[in-house]
């Protein structure tokens, strides 16, 4: 009996484990190292912030093609081959962005390392809910989400060192080769899916169509201000002479931060409740977006960045997990639909901060809008939690 347990523990760490390759590989290395790249390529290939802005929006063009394909097809056998296969192109399109400068190969590039995203953050999530699920553990994905900020950080620390030796085409041809370490874990130990059902939900009145609405309006508004500030900090950071040379490390500072983050606003939101717990994490992502508009100075721009990368993970987790506990009988349908609205806000405001900044010839105006259109979100927060206090309100 004590090996039976000790094997299933065991298990569940090499499952947890392969979700957590499995993100680092497609969402760290496939999709966000291209944030501390960019300023390599805009001095050394000619790329311009346009482009720049550009090849964000097509990596998430891609993202959100590959959340549609998933969130139509119920086929186990599909989603885990896609899974698979994600692994494989997240590897090949990160050596392949080495390989050329043409902005056409760049933007098909980009756009199938963000469809391999997918795997690392709906896949591999939901198939390791299902398998901790199905085999009596407590269904808690704060271990597995750490690999957004290990994603962050880990590539980053790589970059950091290679910046030394290498130039731009051979940092993303070793990137894509680090890849491997993760690929190996995350396709040798993560299982098959099974199909699970759960038990029956009870009675259960889901919320009106007016609070979808708000929810889906407010984590918009939370991945335009991810996406904006998550694409060009380093690039902004780079650009402040005080912090030339720096802007990659701080990167790495934001991905630590990120990495306990999910756990720490769990417990909070256990206390204060869901809404106003991301009410309190979108004010503090507000003003840590704006600080390099704000201040040059290094201590506070380290500071904002390691709140931004504290809170934009913590934003992740909290809604997902608040609109599976307010649609228990379909949540996966309904996460699927929250993520296309923040997928849709990230694949068109990269390419609106882009146009802005270039206009302006200062990444200031970008930040001031993603700032703004946090605090929008906020308003939506605050009509859901207006909403539901009217609900619980005693009628006299």
């Amino acid at each position: 009996m004590l090996n039976q347990i000790s094997v299933s523990q065991r298990q569940r760490i090499k499952v947890i484990l392969a979700g957590i390759s499995a993100g680092i590989l497609t969402v760290g290395i496939a999709r966000f190292a291209y944030t501390p790249f960019l300023p390599l390529m805009l001095s050394q290939t000619g790329l311009s912030i346009i482009d720049g802005g550009w090849l964000a929006t097509f990596n998430y063009l891609g993202y959100f093609t590959g959340i549609i394909l998933v969130s139509f097809t119920n086929n186990l056998k599909f989603k885990f081959r896609f899974y698979q296969l994600s692994l494989i192109v997240a590897v090949v399109s990160t050596i392949a962005m080495g390989l050329t400068t043409n902005i056409i190969i760049w933007s098909i590039l980009r756009f199938v390392a963000g469809l391999t995203s997918t795997a690392g953050i709906i896949l591999a999530s939901g198939f390791v809910l299902s398998w901790l699920k199905h085999h009596g553990f407590k269904p808690q994905l704060g271990l597995h989400f750490t690999f957004i900020g290990l994603g962050i950080a880990i590539p980053g620390l790589a970059i950091v060192v290679m910046n030394h030796f290498l130039d731009w085409s051979m940092q993303w041809i070793m990137m894509g080769l680090f890849g491997i370490v993760f690929l190996i874990p995350a396709w040798r130990w993560m299982p098959v899916p099974t199909l699970f059902t759960p038990k029956s939900v009870a009675d259960y009145h889901e919320p009106s169509k007016r609070w979808l609405w708000l929810m889906l309006a407010a984590y918009s508004c939370a991945g335009v201000g991810y996406v904006i500030s998550a694409t060009f900090i380093v690039a902004v950071l780079e650009a402040m002479p005080l912090l030339t040379g720096k802007g990659d490390w701080i990167w790495v500072m934001l991905g630590l931060a990120a990495v306990p983050s999910c756990f720490l606003w769990d417990k909070l939101a256990q206390r204060l409740g869901e809404i106003k717990t991301l009410i309190l994490v979108y004010s503090l992502q507000m003003f840590a977006i704006v600080i390099p508009a704000l201040s040059d100075n290094l201590f506070v721009n380290v500071l904002g960045a390691m709140v931004f990368g504290g809170t934009f993970s913590g934003i992740v987790s909290l809604m997902l997990t608040f609109i599976g506990h307010k649609f228990p009988k379909n949540p996966a349908k309904a996460m699927a639909r929250l993520t296309l609205s923040y997928g849709l806000a990230q694949m068109v405001a990269p390419t609106i901060a882009g146009y802005l900044s270039s206009t302006t010839q200062s990444y200031s105006i970008a930040l001031w809008f993603a700032s703004t259109t946090i605090l929008l979100g906020i308003v939506f927060l605050f009509l859901i939690l207006r909403d539901e206090n009217k609900q619980n309100t005693p009628i006299s």
